[in-house]
């Protein structure tokens, strides 16, 4: 998926108040950032899938807290 296409996934994920999907669409997008090795951007979006994944008692949560904790931006928290 290109950039432009997530980009526009997103805002209608966020528009719709689809959790689920604007979980998925950051978690891919830090992917994506992690590929380009920019860490920085790859932090970024797993901090909004995390915030998105507490706040719905997603499942996920628990593995993006993992990721964010690997780059010393998150302590490990039991969930």
């Amino acid at each position: 998926m290109s950039p432009d296409q997530l980009h526009r996934q997103l805002l209608k994920a966020h528009a719709d108040g689809d959790t689920a999907a604007i979980i998925r669409l950051y978690t891919l997008a830090a992917d994506h950032a992690e590929q380009k090795a920019d860490v920085n951007a790859a932090c970024f979006f797993l901090t909004h899938a995390f915030v998105f994944a507490l706040e719905a008692g997603a499942p996920e949560a628990d593995r993006l807290n993992l990721r964010l904790f690997k780059y010393g931006r998150e302590t490990r928290q039991k969930l």
